[in-house]
């Protein structure tokens, strides 16, 4: 079992991922939420891992962070979901929001997922709920700012706080990039950042 890579960065998409690990190019798929904790093409990054294999073939998923990974193991331990919805549940939500969504037993927000229905959000509530009022440390799961994977040690900017807050609030990577785009960082503040990036969402900050 490949529990986790480390690496260097060759390719990255909003799916996907691929680690140069000693000459040895892995591509794992990974969530939105990774996506955009990924640093630059051809620094170093860690992802902590999980393979699956299926009928016809064998595949690797990356996660920015451990509770990431634990959070993907539950979501696929529901009967009819795999880890391609799994990864669209988290790149909908952080795992603290899953976690928050499922407590509440929130159908709704769960329906919001793309390619889950009021049923499949149903089911996911009711098999999750049990498991996760074990697993409290996953209602309280950072979301890793853009760059800060494990072995990116790029300081924290105002940006990257601005980025995640917007992360964690529910907004998708692509909506996170195209609020924030333009903004440098220097001489402001993260509560400017997110005002700035609201107003464009068309939200009041």
């Amino acid at each position: 079992m490949i529990a986790q890579l480390h690496g260097t960065l060759l390719e990255a998409t909003l799916s996907t991922a691929v680690l140069d690990v000693s000459g040895i190019g892995f591509e794992v798929g990974i969530s939105g939420m990774t996506a955009a904790a990924l640093p630059a093409l051809g620094e170093e990054a860690r992802l902590y891992t999980r393979m699956r294999v299926g009928n016809d073939a064998v595949a690797l998923f990356g996660f920015a962070t451990v509770e990431e990974r634990t959070m993907f193991d539950r979501l696929v331990s529901v009967s009819s979901v795999g880890p391609r919805l799994a990864l669209a549940v988290l790149s909908k939500y952080s795992v603290s929001q899953i976690y928050s969504i499922v407590m509440a037993e929130d159908t709704a927000g769960m329906s919001a997922v793309p390619g889950v229905g009021k049923k499949t959000a149903q089911r996911l509530i009711l098999e999750l709920k049990g498991t996760l009022a074990k697993d409290h440390g996953l209602a309280a799961a950072d979301v890793p700012a853009r760059g800060q994977l494990p072995l990116a040690h790029a300081a924290s900017s105002p940006l990257d706080d601005a980025r995640a807050a917007l992360l964690s609030m529910g907004f998708s990577p692509q909506e996170t990039d195209l609020a924030l785009d333009g903004y440098d960082g220097e001489n402001m503040r993260v509560e400017d950042l997110l005002a700035a990036a609201l107003k464009r969402l068309g939200m009041d900050a």
